[in-house]
């Protein structure tokens, strides 16, 4: 059976999963106690999801500027998470997606997706150095399960203060060639403020924009007595940034037009409609509404350091910027082991969609950025840098950042998919 099928069997089971809802252990079940304490907040808002989430963690980290009008949620207990964040206090929109149904129930045998706008998996999902199947297992859906330590595991505070956090794991994991994996993973989190934003990306903040960023930093340590190669299998790091969607959100990536092969895999989950994928002068548009299933990828000679999404309707503008190898080997994740495992993707983008039955886990959509194989020697370490920015406000404020930052306009965003 191919991997399209595999991934919708997958697909399909994991959102039935979580329509069971996953919960963590120790998670608060009192509903009545939960739904007074949420009216205090409008649904959407950052109040609301912080509400929600300290009911979950009762060791939440949430870093503030001095104002308290930039603040961003992270969860040592949720496996490092960046769950969401704000530019206008706990009135303002919380920009991160929250799958509130899996914080209750029975934890899932196979994934427990709580969503968040920033997560750390490790890679590669499939291949013949997966980190998802046992060694010697068919890879379907049946076999598949997202080791505990970036699942369902708390990680351990390691230090926090007003702006910034970090947290740390150890783990030990086998991959489909028997390789046994003895991995430190670290993980800081740091709010940006509005002076760093502005050399980071070379922009002004105008009046009447507001944003909220943060920088996470990962690393991996190889803490074994072993060297992971060509030969063992090597894990790479894998940041993902879920968001919540709209009619009129778009995301942008921009590529090297110049560069030779093809500019992106576009059938992950079966090819993406046409009309749903659009080429302009080294800029790859992709929608995300959240209506319509299908991922695609960016090979390292075509990837840049940047990608967007501009949302019309909120007025809301993401940026995301991290490490990049051009002459990396990044690892090929598909469930299968019949092509090179060193012909993987450097940067993703998702949109959720309903499946065929009619369920969805979301809607949502997720940017993405992946590290090469980390062939590291015993005590070597891999780093990898992964920041998010969120500008509202006025649109003549967003199109200066956006022309700046992408190469395009917000209205030219907007018209990407207007007949």
């Amino acid at each position: 059976m191919n991997y399209r099928l595999f991934s919708i069997l997958m697909s399909s089971a994991v959102v039935l999963a979580c329509n069971n809802a996953a919960k963590s252990p120790g998670a608060e079940t009192d509903t009545t106690k939960e739904n007074v304490t949420m009216a205090n907040n409008t649904s959407g808002t950052f109040g609301y999801d912080l509400r929600f989430l300290q009911q979950k963690d009762s060791g939440l980290v949430v870093l503030k500027s001095a104002d308290g009008a930039s603040q961003v949620i992270v969860s040592p207990r949720y496996q490092a998470k960046v769950f969401t964040s704000t530019a206008n206090g706990p009135d303002g929109s919380s920009f991160g997606w929250v799958n509130y149904k899996a914080f209750t129930g029975d934890a899932d045998a196979h994934m427990n997706a709580y969503g968040g706008e920033d997560r750390l998996w490790l890679g590669p999902e499939g291949g013949p150095f997966s980190l998802y199947f046992k060694p010697g297992a068919k890879m379907e859906f049946a076999n598949w399960k997202t080791p505990a330590p970036f699942d369902t595991e708390a990680w351990a505070l390691v230090a926090s203060d007003a702006s910034s956090v970090t947290m740390s794991k150890e783990m030990n994991l086998v991959n489909y060639a028997g390789t046994s994996l003895q991995i430190k993973a670290d993980r800081s989190v740091t709010l940006i403020d509005n002076a760093a934003i502005k050399e980071d990306l070379g922009i002004e903040l105008l009046p009447g924009s507001r944003s909220v960023a943060f920088r996470t930093v990962n690393t991996i340590t190889n803490t074994g007595k072993n060297t992971w190669n060509e030969k063992t299998g090597a894990p790479c790091m894998w940041n993902l940034d879920m968001f919540t969607p709209s009619e009129s959100c778009t995301i942008v990536i921009p590529y090297n037009k110049d560069a030779a092969g093809k500019v992106a895999t576009t059938d992950y989950f079966g090819e993406i409609p046409k009309e749903r994928v659009r080429y302009s002068n080294g800029l790859l548009f992709f929608m995300a509404d959240g209506k319509s299933r299908g991922k695609l990828g960016i090979p390292p000679q075509r990837v840049k350091n940047i990608a967007g999404s501009y949302d019309a309707a909120g007025k809301v503008l993401t940026i995301i910027r991290y490490d990049i190898d051009p002459n990396g080997r990044y690892l090929n994740q598909e469930w299968r082991t019949d092509r090179p495992p060193f012909s993987g993707d450097a940067m993703n983008a998702y949109n959720d969609g309903p499946l065929a039955d009619g369920t969805q886990m979301g809607p949502f959509y997720e940017m993405e950025s992946v590290t090469p194989a980390a062939l590291l020697k015993p005590g070597e370490k891999q780093v990898h840098h992964h920041s998010v920015y969120h500008f509202t406000g006025a649109k003549a404020a967003l199109d200066t950042i956006a022309k700046k930052t992408l190469g395009v306009s917000v209205d030219d965003i907007e018209k990407a998919f207007k007949k």
